[in-house]
């Protein structure tokens, strides 16, 4: 598996990547739809806040593949 120079795998990389700017825009948009809704602009707003619930969803799914590429927990017992 290759390694960036973050030490984390690309993937692993990739992957937290994609969720932390899914988030962070998800955040973003909530300004947008109060912006929209302010300006009498109902369509725009509901426009923004589909978008806003396809990056969380995105953000979920990316948390879900970091998941699966976790190594399996052990409790230290033996």
């Amino acid at each position: 598996m290759a390694t960036g120079e973050t030490g984390f795998d690309d993937v692993a990389f990739d992957l937290i990547s994609v969720q932390y700017h899914s988030l962070k825009a998800g955040h973003d948009y909530g300004q947008y739809v109060r912006d929209a809704k302010n300006a009498g602009h109902d369509d725009i707003a509901a426009f923004f806040e589909e978008v806003m619930a396809q990056d969380a969803e995105r953000a979920r799914r990316c948390h879900e593949l970091l998941g699966a590429l976790a190594p399996v927990a052990t409790s230290g017992r033996q």
